[in-house]
């Protein structure tokens, strides 16, 4: 008796997206590590300069964590309520936060007492930064208004109160210290000069604006609220450029990689996405919850995201000598003349050769096809998990049944969870240009076994009935293509010169007379 041959399971090529170098870029981190935090993560900065160590607000605590470490270096915690908007000063010496009680801290990294303390927000502060001199702070509250304090005195320098709801972004100049900008649960975004004392451009957004962005060449702004992320030309008067809607809940924070400024932006839908210079997605970070605050490190070696759930979550960048570490790392085993020993070994006249039989292991779907249990080997091949990730092992279980002719058998009989699974299952791939050859035979056999069998289960009838669309769809557009061939066809061989005949056998071309 022949021995039974296993199902052979074709490998088709994937779809998906195209590699480029940013895929490649964005793709070489490590595995994400989890630290627990005391709260909802509301914000993380990196230092300016190295060793980029960064601060993560969470709860009424500021904690400072070095770019390997999975403990904080340094913690201040002398909040009664909960902390907003830790942020480093550009010498990276200095840390500024607001609060829950309306009072805006300065920290010196080094130490863990308070330097300075700013009151005047009768709400709480949200939002902080530092001016690019260093010698002013920033702050944006939920008493509608902005703020500005001298660091050497601790007075207040300016308040500004063109908001009318919440102030919950806030972004300094870099190159220019008067100027700073901020955003607002009142739709827009405003541009103030402190050297003229109040707003001096305002763009709409259009929803609440969770937070700002600027451009290193300051050009350009971005600006992020509802499920929307907008950029605007300053250069222009606040032109606006691109609205993108990637994200398909409220996006939360943003921030730019050094290499090549790309955009990253993190949401409420667990999802980072990364958009190159045209604002496409290149790339996207799924995590586990909702997220609220993102940063980049200033060399893109660490990427740093924290959640609602109160776990920061950092991803290191792959290098070369961690690769060749794992290798030396791994346990030698056995030298490979171990396993081919006795292989080549050729047996003399006189020796009596002792044949060992191999166990053939076979999948479930298999061992049903070899007892002629074709309706339950459909079944198997049709479980969660193959149809959706495997689905080429449900194809080729498919073709084995039509090789063998029962095919046919296997589809009739089946009740209606079985038949509904199998209606999904159509109706994802039918359309698949790598099955469809197989499934369109398929899916005419179930609707002939079916269409009239079934008239009192409406999801099967719903579910026949979207397929027979799908399939009176698919006919009109191969009918189409079929027409646009015999076109270029006629086309082609219009276009393609004749060969004129020369020689003796040549048929002479009359002339008109």
């Amino acid at each position: 008796m022949a021995s039974f041959k296993p199902t052979k399971v074709q490998t088709y090529p994937k779809l998906g997206e195209k590699v480029t170098e940013d895929t490649l870029y964005w793709k070489n981190y490590k595995a994400p590590v989890q630290i627990k935090e005391f709260g909802a993560v509301t914000r993380i900065e990196f230092s300016p300069l190295p060793p980029h160590n960064y601060v993560v607000t969470a709860s009424t605590r500021l904690q400072v964590y070095g770019p390997h470490s999975q403990e904080p270096v340094r913690s201040f915690a002398r909040f009664r309520d909960t902390a907003y908007g830790g942020s480093f000063r550009g010498d990276g010496k200095l840390l500024v936060a607001g609060s829950e009680e309306g009072l805006v801290r300065l920290f010196d990294v080094d130490g863990r007492v308070a330097l300075r303390q700013f009151s005047g927000h009768t709400k709480a502060v949200h939002v902080t930064s530092f001016t690019s001199d260093g010698y002013r702070v920033v702050s944006g509250s939920d008493d509608l208004t902005c703020r500005v304090w001298d660091v050497a005195s601790s007075t207040e320098l300016g308040s500004y109160t063109e908001h009318t709801d919440y102030v919950r972004a806030t972004a300094t100049s870099k190159l220019n210290p008067d100027l700073f900008i901020s955003g607002s649960y009142d739709h827009t975004v405003k541009v103030f000069d402190v050297r003229l004392g109040g707003c001096v451009l305002t763009l709409q957004h259009g929803h609440p604006v969770e937070s700002v962005l600027l451009y290193p060449s300051e050009a350009l702004l971005v600006s992020t609220g509802g499920r929307y992320v907008k950029v605007w030309d300053l250069l222009k008067g606040g032109q606006h450029l691109v609205s993108l809607k990637n994200h398909h809940k409220t996006v939360t924070c943003a921030c730019l990689s050094t290499t090549d400024n790309r955009l990253l932006t993190g949401a409420l839908d667990r999802h980072v996405k990364v958009y190159n210079s045209s604002y496409k997605v290149v790339h996207s970070f799924d995590y586990a919850t909702s997220i609220l605050s993102l940063a980049v490190a200033p060399d893109d070696e660490v990427v740093a995201v924290g959640m609602t759930n109160g776990v920061l979550s950092v991803r290191h960048r792959k290098h070369s000598e961690d690769k060749q570490e794992m290798v030396g790392r791994r346990r030698r085993g056995p030298a490979y003349r171990v396993f081919v020993k006795g292989k080549n070994y050729v047996p003399k006249q006189d020796d009596f050769l002792v044949s060992k039989t191999t166990k053939q292991h076979l999948q479930k779907y298999d061992k049903q096809l070899r007892s002629f249990q074709v309706s339950k080997a459909l079944d198997t091949a049709l479980q969660t998990w193959k149809r959706f990730s495997k689905p080429d092992v449900t194809i080729a279980v498919m073709m084995e049944l039509n090789r063998r002719g029962t095919l046919r058998n296997a589809l009739a009989g089946r009740d209606e969870q079985n038949l509904t699974t199998l209606l999904h299952f159509l109706l994802k791939h039918v359309t698949d240009s790598r099955f469809s050859g197989l499934l369109l035979m398929v899916a005419d056999m179930v609707i002939e076994l079916y269409h009239q069998v079934i008239p009192q289960s409406p999801i099967v009838e719903r579910l026949l009935q979207r397929l027979m669309e799908l399939l009176g769809r698919e006919a009109e557009l191969q009918q189409e293509l079929l027409q646009v061939l015999g076109v270029l066809d006629t086309l082609f061989a219009s276009l393609t010169p004749r060969r004129e005949v020369t020689g003796p056998t040549a048929t002479p071309i009359m002339q008109k007379s």
